[in-house]
């Protein structure tokens, strides 16, 4: 049966199982956009490119689906290149078709051409320029396996606009064999006999999880394994919600705006079993003085994690949730670890985490803490990126996977908005707030058009200081409050919201806050609730630029 190169690519979307797309058309993607027309895959128009990349990878963190968005050539292929940089980051499975100027016109410099190959080389797990429509079936089967597996990440496939109208006869590869590329699944047997024993010989062991929790969907495992060996258990920022915050074994996110008690425990430990993260500076904090007393056995599917800022004594490569099972298996016997969990007793107790509850004014912590009540900590959390972003990871009590979303690795302010419209397509019947900041809300924040347009009843809760606050943080405390450029005078966003036909809501005083939040959830519509918050609030503990991890900004926020 033959198909033009548009109809193909329709066609295995399809047959990968897509049920939504987000994008926006243009001239190079016509061809493309005329079989859209057609088809029952359901499509989000945003208002601009890089909101679809940040709705798709929202819609793959809370899915655990690839996301897929659909721009056209030169720009609207470039405003996709944060969103893709920002999936790469945090290991996010997406697939990115972009249209490109004529097969013929490539490299005359034409109307809208640009080398989005090129440009997005580094920030992709593996990119294809179509030349030619034979090959376009093959290669889009091979886009979504590859984004797909093994440690995930976005693949970006470049489309001529007349291979979208060429014809060919359409073949669905039914396998995909690519000889360069075999993730290993399941650990050596030698390395988890040895670190079978390494564990059972440790007196102060912490295991540290990361993302890889969360995609492998390893969570269940993780929780048997650290109640099997009495074992307190740290995250990263990526890893939020991959352990329960409630269980007595947590010690909640560490590094530079970690838990006091997770870093003084993790600089005290013995030994630390990583799994599924990467030891990136802002938890290591000083490589030469992060743990220096721990061995390390790190877990994870992409040997080049391995070993690259901690030297490790034994590397396991392979997916999360088989090797947790694996060294289960193996656990002859447990470490005792009595006196160590009394001495993280002992932490928790010196090191609470804290702020000031005194007084009317209303505090960020404060709102996060009465989203958590009001919701019963079962709603999707998405973040912009700043203070307000390590306020909704310190005081928001996550449970379950997938329910915290947030820019970790590429730090996108923006991101939190569009990605909770994803996250909201993906689970239509849960709660999903996007905790923003006044800065980071107006990147994105037109948006709010592709909510009202497709009803898409996010909540939106901006805590409202007037500055850039995590950049004015730093500007306090190393730069002798020199406010270089982050005081904000922001616009009326009650209006502004209202102007969109959302819900607008103004809070200002604290007593407010709770009936706000009960509110906008009522509210059957997307709703914007301003936060007027403690102008200088400071998210702390704080670790230094440059300090280790437990040298920390004690100060009581």
């Amino acid at each position: 049966m033959k198909m033009t190169g548009a109809q193909i690519l329709i066609e295995c979307l399809k047959r990968e199982g897509v049920e939504v797309m987000f994008g926006y058309p243009g001239g190079q993607v016509l061809p493309l956009f005329d079989k859209i027309y057609d088809t029952d895959i359901k499509f989000i128009l945003v208002r601009h490119e890089q909101g679809a990349a940040h709705a798709a990878d929202g819609y793959a963190r809370a899915t655990g689906k690839p996301g897929v968005c659909i721009a056209t050539s030169g720009p609207g292929a470039t405003n996709l290149v944060t969103g893709i940089a920002n999936a790469f980051m945090d290991s996010i499975p997406m697939v990115a078709i972009t249209g490109q100027v004529k097969s013929y016109l490539i490299g005359n410099d034409a109307f809208q051409e640009a080398d989005v190959t090129g440009i997005t080389r580094p920030i992709t797990k593996h990119n294809f320029l179509v030349k030619d429509v034979k090959d376009l079936a093959r290669t889009m089967r091979e886009a979504f396996y590859i984004a797909s597996t093994g440690r995930p990440g976005p693949v970006l496939i470049d489309v001529p606009s007349d291979v979208q109208m060429a014809e060919t006869e359409y073949i669905w590869p039914e396998r995909v064999e690519i000889r360069s590329y075999n993730p290993t699944y399941f650990g050596h047997p030698g390395q988890i006999k040895k670190a079978a024993k390494m564990i059972q010989a440790s007196k102060k062991p912490v295991v540290y999880a990361g993302g890889g929790i969360i995609s492998s969907s390893a969570h269940l495992v993780l929780r048997e394994f650290a109640e099997r060996i009495q074992a307190p258990v740290t995250w990263t920022l990526m890893g939020i919600g991959g352990f329960p915050a409630t269980n007595k074994l947590s010690l909640g996110m560490l590094g530079m705006h970690g838990t006091g008690y997770a870093n003084h425990a993790i600089t005290a430990s013995d030994l630390i079993i990583a799994v599924g993260a990467r030891f990136d500076d802002r938890v290591t904090g000083r490589l030469d003085a992060f743990a220096p007393k721990a061995k390390v056995i790190h877990i994870d599917i992409d040997p080049s994690s391995i070993s690259k800022n901690i030297r490790v004594d034994i590397p396991i490569v392979g997916d999360a949730r088989n090797i947790l099972g694996e060294l289960l298996e193996q656990m002859k016997k447990t470490p005792d670890t009595s006196s160590w969990l009394l001495e993280i007793d002992a932490l928790k107790k010196k090191y609470p985490m804290r702020y000031n509850k005194d007084g009317n004014k209303i505090k960020p912590q404060y709102v996060i803490e009465q989203i958590d009540e009001v919701t019963g900590g079962n709603a999707i959390i998405t973040t912009e990126v700043g203070q307000n972003q390590m306020w909704a990871a310190q005081w928001y009590k996550y449970n379950q996977p997938r329910t915290f979303i947030s820019s970790g690795g590429l730090g996108t302010m923006g991101f939190g908005f569009p990605a909770a419209m994803g996250a909201k397509i993906g689970y239509p019947d849960k709660i999903v707030f996007d905790i923003a900041g006044d800065g980071s809300i107006q990147m994105n924040i037109q948006e709010l058009a592709t909510c009202i347009c497709n009803k898409i009843n996010v909540k939106i809760a901006i805590l409202n200081n007037g500055y850039l606050g995590m950049v004015r943080q730093w500007q306090e405390l190393f730069y002798k409050k020199r406010y270089s450029h982050t005081c904000l005078t922001g616009p009326d966003f009650v209006k502004l919201a209202e102007s969109f036909g959302a819900a607008g809501i103004r809070v200002t005083k604290k007593e407010d806050v709770r009936q706000a939040i009960e509110k906008a959830i009522a509210i059957d519509n997307t709703v914007l609730i301003d936060f007027h918050i403690e102008p200088e609030e400071n998210v702390f503990p704080m670790v230094p630029a440059g300090e280790a991890i437990n040298t920390m900004i004690e100060g009581l926020a």
